[in-house]
């Protein structure tokens, strides 16, 4: 894992994405760049995370090895969108489903959950299986989609219908007048997992639509009429989905990425924590056993950080072996006293090092994040580093 002889400190550099901006893997390359500038000896072993979100096949690329192949696939309105699956030695195949249900990919005003579709994750998904994988794993999170998996359902030969027998536009608002399906999934044995850290039910106060739809563009009105219409989409799955398992939509992850968590226990699969997944595939807990310090990151360092996302996992951990852990963000608005309490030494924000809110530091953020990221690396290495041993 790090080398047998150690010239300086030994720092492990392990940031989520900066939503929006940069790539976990971009951001950790710019933090270690900054810091050796000012300390070349130091040992830096760069391992950057995802949770199952944007940048999921990338991180385990690099960590895996393997075999990327693209995949044309469409966006959540059915727009032509490049998408890949990573297929590794063991027969297994990672996706997300952000490549085709992303967020990011529609402008402010092309969000709208009741007519946003997860048709092309099911090409993503119906690819894998084409390509021999025995297990496929999904990374659920950033979707603009809350159809409860049924737009994936149609590559995989799953057609959703209404009461006249027809086959249902693609979207959420559609699943109201869902009364039956037509043909069974064809996915040759294999295997599903979805990767999300996410532990929402798929209906009700906490489900897919109350907690996520507002994110996703839905109105009040809009969340109502979406819960309702998933609501009769798990009626008719239960019924008329071979081996869905009775009462899934209230497992938890069922209502991850607009409900494609409860599509994947549906057709048999599970859940499993995207976080956990990604470090042991890249050996997380061997390098914090060796490292000297800790720098970890994401876009928004702020309450719902400590609740379950990478940087939590991240402080916590190192907490536990009594090792510093740095943040580095875009954006800082978590507490002092709270973060302490979850593991975290020190924070830092790309605003404030750009000048604050009031001098532009949002704008600079947003634009010039690797600039940012490589100064605040070099900033820490005068602050930490030690001299050679």
């Amino acid at each position: 894992m790090w080398p047998a002889t150690l010239l300086g400190m030994r720092v492990l550099l392990c940031p989520d994405k900066f939503a929006g901006t940069l790539p976990a893997l971009e951001v950790a390359a710019a933090v270690a760049a900054g810091w050796r500038e000012v300390a070349p000896g130091d040992e830096l072993l760069v391992r950057p995370l995802a949770d199952g979100g944007p940048g999921f096949v990338a991180v385990l690329a690099e960590a895996l090895g393997g075999r990327r192949l693209a995949v044309p696939t469409v966006d959540p309105l059915g727009r032509p969108a490049a998408g890949e699956i990573l297929l590794t030695d063991d027969g297994s195949a990672y996706l997300e489903s952000a490549q085709a249900c992303g967020l990011h990919l529609l402008s402010a005003a092309e969000r709208d959950p009741k007519a946003t579709t997860s048709y092309g994750l099911g090409l993503l998904v119906a690819a894998a299986v084409e390509a021999g994988a025995r297990t496929v794993i999904v990374g659920l999170g950033g979707s603009a989609t809350n159809d409860g998996g049924a737009g994936m359902l149609v590559p995989l030969g799953v057609t959703p219908l209404d009461e006249a027998g027809r086959a249902l536009p693609y979207g959420g608002a559609a699943l109201a007048a869902v009364a039956a399906l037509d043909g069974v999934p064809r996915i040759r044995g294999a295997a599903l997992v979805a990767a999300t850290d996410v532990d929402n039910p798929l209906l009700g106060l906490h489900g897919a639509s109350n907690v996520y739809g507002p994110q996703k563009g839905a109105s009040r009105a809009d969340v109502l009429l979406l819960d309702a219409a998933l609501e009769r989409w798990a009626t008719v799955l239960e019924r008329d989905l071979p081996g869905c398992p009775p009462g899934f939509a209230a497992l938890p992850g069922a209502g991850a990425a607009g409900g494609l968590g409860g599509a994947v226990l549906a057709l048999g699969g599970r859940c499993e924590s995207g976080i956990g997944l990604v470090t042991r595939a890249i050996g997380l807990d061997a390098a914090l056993d060796s490292a000297d310090l800790v720098i970890t990151g994401e876009g928004s360092f702020d309450h719902q950080s400590l609740r379950g996302k990478v940087v939590a996992g991240v402080a916590g951990a190192a907490r536990d072996r009594g090792l510093p852990c740095v943040v580095l963000a875009g954006r800082v608005s978590t507490g002092r006293r709270e973060a302490a309490a979850a593991g975290v030494t020190d924070a830092y924000s790309l605003v404030e090092h750009f000048g604050g809110e009031e001098r532009g530091g949002v704008e600079a953020a947003m634009g010039r994040p690797a600039e940012g990221l490589r100064a605040l690396g070099a900033r820490l290495a005068r602050q930490w580093s030690r001299p050679a041993r």
